[in-house]
């Protein structure tokens, strides 16, 4: 899911951690951090469609964040414009990861209200629940892991469609300066419920502490609801605003 909006910010500071963040489908145990605010936005396009989506999260406490995202794009067939908003999602973490200790926990839920035009708008309500935990190795935390086990609620007419469960293993390896490798294999996505199992991989590069950049592809592997091959391109831009101002 996918991307647009970027220039103008890089004046501003964010926390030194590696979040694996969008397009990255698998979620990490970590918040942004206490009176932070974040930007991720990414594009993706496949035979079907190209998608735009973009989020902003603040942290409200040191162990919270909330956010608000949009969703639009176009069907390549009749080229139709289509949106949805909002993804309203909230995330809380338990207990932060380090290397050498044990892993990272987290939790999140969410919902994509019914609002919206065209083939990204959904006709019912929905919500999902995700449970993270993250692994650390290494010298500076250089390889992550990333476990994540959630379910969709649909309140739909058809009972069986009504919980449908996912989960996501992924990692991030830091090959040399702000060069990383991620990977994932995924089945299903809290953002778009009932995809099948399908692998994700590509290149994260740290341009600085605080701005980030994505470029990855994917294919469905198998599922009632196969995945199409996707590829994609992302940026995260963190804020410190209290920081800024002690300048």
């Amino acid at each position: 899911m996918r991307k647009i909006i970027l220039t103008g910010f890089i004046l501003a500071v964010i926390t030194t951690k590696t979040f694996a963040v969008r397009p990255f489908i698998t979620d990490d145990a970590a918040v942004i951090g206490h009176r932070q605010f974040q930007l991720e936005t990414w594009t993706l396009f496949d035979r079907d469609a190209s998608e735009h989506w973009i989020m902003w999260a603040y942290g409200p406490i040191e162990n919270l964040e909330v956010a608000i995202g949009a969703l639009w794009g176009r069907d390549r067939v009749n080229r139709e414009l289509s949106f949805a908003v909002p993804l309203l999602e909230a995330k809380y973490l338990f207990r932060p990861y380090q290397s050498g200790r044990g892993p990272g926990i987290a939790a999140s839920a969410g919902t994509f209200l019914p609002w919206g035009r065209g083939d990204f708008r959904e006709d019912y309500f929905g919500a999902y629940g995700i449970f993270m935990l993250t692994q650390a190795f290494g010298r500076d935390e250089s390889i992550l892991i990333h476990g994540n086990l959630g379910v969709n609620f649909l309140d739909t007419e058809r009972r069986r469609d009504r919980f449908i469960p996912f989960w996501g293993l992924g990692t991030q390896i830091r090959t040399f300066g702000g060069l990383h490798l991620v990977g994932e294999v995924i089945s299903g996505d809290p953002y778009v419920p009932g995809t099948g199992l399908a692998y994700h991989v590509g290149l994260r590069h740290f341009v600085s502490d605080y701005f980030q950049l994505d470029l990855t592809f994917g294919d469905g592997i198998r599922g009632r609801e196969q995945m199409p091959f996707w590829f994609g391109f992302g940026v995260r831009l963190v804020l410190d605003p209290a920081r800024n101002r002690s300048r």
